[in-house]
């Protein structure tokens, strides 16, 4: 498969790059840095500015989808720039002819209890809010979506460096936790997840989540 990989040098970003290429997919990173991205002879690299909707629209045509692991993290008002960066995505992906999105979403807009949302609990980190609101706010525009077959991944409350077991429990609107109340996911196993809904779809035009 061609994918279009937005943010293909970030923490989640990256573990899908290495995921996709070992299952033999042609890829083009599309970076605010391409030479951070190592060669490899399946991936091409490519600089690009998610707000500049035209010119990313060039880049995603004649891609067979388009995953975007794009995030505000490093900006000052992170919810505000990656609620217009994912606009502007949604709208050069449309604009490309590409019919296929995958988002990287957050576990903010999980639930923990009926109709509680993370997010929504005293006990989130406010340094994170900004970032889950945003990820929410995208969640809701993607419901909103009429042309896109889209899927997005919500990972557990805790995403980190690890192991790829292939190992892990699929779920869609309620945070998954082990028996004593753990919620966490590599981020290897996040994108073996990601990646079967790529080859394998069965969560169109939904939101599912993972954990083990």
């Amino acid at each position: 498969m061609n994918i279009a990989l937005i943010g293909a040098s970030g923490f989640i970003g990256s573990a899908l790059l290495a995921e996709a290429l070992n299952r033999g997919h042609r890829v083009t990173g599309l970076v605010g840095r391409p030479e951070r991205l190592a060669a490899h002879p399946l991936l091409t690299a490519l600089q690009s500015d998610v707000l500049d909707t035209a010119a990313l629209a060039a880049q995603l045509r004649s891609h067979d989808v388009v995953l975007t692991a794009f995030s505000g993290h490093a900006q000052k008002d992170v919810e505000d720039y990656y609620l217009k960066g994912f606009r502007s995505i949604l709208q050069a992906t449309r604009e490309a002819g590409v019919s296929r999105l995958l988002a990287v979403g957050g576990a903010g807009s999980l639930e923990v209890a009926p109709g509680v949302q993370l997010l929504d609990t005293a006990e989130f980190p406010a340094a994170y809010k900004g970032t889950a609101e945003g990820a929410r706010k995208a969640l809701h525009l993607l419901r909103a979506e009429t042309a896109l077959d889209w899927s997005m991944l919500s990972p557990s409350l805790f995403i980190e460096p690890g192991q790829r077991t292939g190992q892990f429990r699929l779920g869609t609107e309620q945070l998954i936790t082990t028996a004593a109340g753990d919620s966490r996911i590599s981020v290897q196993d996040y994108a073996v997840a990601l990646l079967d809904e790529l080859e394998h779809p069965a969560h169109s035009r939904s939101r599912f989540t993972v954990g083990y």
